[in-house]
């Protein structure tokens, strides 16, 4: 009985976040709630979540410039239709999956269901407020009782999210428990959840040191002295397959461009960063991007900004345009608004990390391919270990926690190049990656590299002083470890302002920087408490820096 009562506050609930007519919700060839065990639950909770993942980072990475985003102004980009597919995405799957798992998992003491099931409810959570701010939670998915349920704080719901970590730890150490749950992520290596749950934590105090300053501290204090965080070899990844056929196993930035060509710009002040703005090439960069054309495009019909100047906004500060050196890293810069000439087969595209595209070897042969590379066997970079110590070192350098800020920055540089490299050895392209480059080159590589940030961030003050500070090194090589892993970058960028000195957009008045999204039209027309937001200058609750778009843009 109590499984039919949960099918229908679920089956209902869904209207709420979604359309009116019930009638297109249903779909009747899928496993109803009523007929469902918490395995196939567990089962969906977990493959929703990579999708939801995936929507929001690709917002992030686009704002903090990892890859491009289209459309002169940021209002034309990131409308209230935008983010229709996160949300749904995010309460009328994830967030109902686990609703109606809980009592079930409770019955059958599937401890270690529930413990997965929460860690997952509290990231949807965090990701929810750092998105939107103040959103539905109390009165959410309740059904027929309330369709129109109003917001709570974003405080509250952060808060919420730390005791649904809370409770995920209790259950994965209960010493009794029923059913062995399919765990895509952490094969039931338990001690792995744990301590991704102790790193989320740490992200949530990190987040909120703003507004928390003394509580975040000694959070971070407590988390240091018991020392569990994600270690090498304990990252937090979806993998991806090669399958083709309907379900698509790839990783989607594969199967965005590998099929026939075209998919993503990547961004040109970011490829630029990572081969020409320190004087010599980061390590990764052959590892992330893959050259269609070993040679920089001649022909302003595929690439117009070869024959135009430079908008002021980026002489003044000598920002790259247009294209980063001459060796055929073909993107495009900030909110470039232009049409898709043919240059599909041209442009630089995603390589073999994170998305399982071909590794860099100077072959530049086009993409339009699904048999080429890694065949999209790529990863989601949801929480790295690489991740741990660059949040370390921030809250080293701004709360006094233990650690030196420096050394922390530096082991999270090396932890995220040598995760690359060995992930993408681990691939179908390990071989094409070995016969270019050996362990020993690279590793003195990677050495070399970590001498050049060090002298930098030896070099830089404390605060601004209209100066890279030491908080800039830190977030920009931060930022430079988060290709794959929008959700980060830009809690990062909202959270430091870094990294500053920021390629502006191509206009000289962008819009507003969305420092939080518009609410979605699926929610606001069917929700009659929902009030939309005047602007995207809403800050979250965690978010006390500046106001406008100076802080960050």
């Amino acid at each position: 009985m109590k499984r039919k009562i949960y099918s229908l506050m679920i089956a209902a609930s869904m209207v709420f976040a979604t359309s009116c007519e019930l009638d297109l919700q249903v779909d009747p060839n899928a496993v109803q709630f009523d007929a469902a065990i918490p395995d196939f639950l567990l089962n969906s909770i977990q493959l929703e979540y990579q999708e939801v993942f995936n929507s929001i980072s690709d917002d992030g990475m686009r704002l903090t410039r990892i890859i491009n985003q289209g459309s002169a102004q940021y209002e034309g980009a990131y409308t209230p239709t935008t983010t229709n597919a996160y949300w749904t995405g995010a309460y009328s799957t994830v967030l109902a999956d686990i609703q109606a798992l809980e009592p079930l998992a409770e019955e059958r003491n599937n401890q270690r269901h529930l413990g997965i099931a929460k860690t997952i409810k509290a990231m949807v959570y965090m990701h929810l407020v750092d998105s939107y701010g103040d959103v539905p939670l109390t009165e959410a998915l309740q059904g027929p009782n309330n369709f129109n349920p109003k917001v709570d704080s974003g405080e509250s719901i952060y808060a919420a999210a730390l005791e649904a970590l809370n409770q995920a730890d209790a259950h994965f150490a209960a010493t009794s428990s029923a059913g062995t749950p399919n765990d895509y992520f952490y094969a039931r290596n338990y001690t792995k959840w744990i301590k991704l749950i102790n790193t989320l934590k740490l992200r949530y105090f990190l987040n909120t040191r703003l507004v928390k300053a003394a509580e975040s501290k000694a959070g971070i204090d407590a988390l240091i002295a018991a020392n569990n965080f994600l270690k090498t070899g304990d990252d937090f990844i979806f993998k991806f397959g090669t399958t083709r056929a309907d379900p698509d196993s790839r990783h989607p930035r594969f199967a965005g461009q590998y099929t026939s060509g075209g998919g993503d710009y990547q961004s040109t002040f970011y490829m630029w960063h990572l081969t020409e703005a320190k004087g010599f090439d980061d390590p990764r960069a052959r590892y992330y991007f893959y050259r269609q054309v070993a040679v920089n495009p001649t022909n302003s019909e595929d690439i117009e900004c070869i024959v135009q100047i430079a908008p002021p906004q980026y002489l003044v500060a000598n920002f790259v345009y247009c294209l980063p050196g001459k060796r055929g890293y073909w993107g495009r810069d900030h909110l470039d608004p232009d049409g898709i000439p043919p240059d599909g087969l041209s442009r630089t595209a995603w390589g073999v990390f994170p998305a399982g595209g071909r590794f860099d070897n100077n072959s530049a042969a086009p993409v339009n391919n699904p048999s080429l590379g890694a065949q999209g066997a790529g990863i989601h970079p949801i929480m790295l270990a690489a991740y741990v110590d660059f949040m370390l070192a921030e809250s080293a350098l701004f709360l006094s926690t233990a650690g030196s800020p420096k050394d922390l920055m530096l082991s999270g540089i090396r932890k995220h190049m040598e995760y690359v490299r060995s992930w993408s050895l681990s691939t179908s392209q390990g071989s094409v990656i070995s016969g270019f480059t050996s362990d020993a080159a690279y590793a003195t590589s990677v050495t070399d590299y970590l001498n050049f940030v060090a002298s930098q961030y030896d070099a830089a003050p404390n605060a601004s002083l209209g100066l890279p500070s030491k908080m800039y090194v830190i977030g920009r090589e931060y930022w430079l470890s988060l290709y794959g892993n929008g959700t980060e970058a830009y809690n990062l960028y909202r959270r430091t302002g870094e990294p500053s000195i920021m390629q502006p957009g191509l206009e000289t008045n962008p819009g507003v920087f969305p420092r939080s999204f518009f609410y979605p039209l699926n929610y606001l027309s069917t929700n009659t408490n929902a009030v939309q937001k005047a602007d995207q200058s809403v800050q979250v609750f965690w978010d006390n820096n500046p106001a406008g778009n100076a802080w960050v843009d």
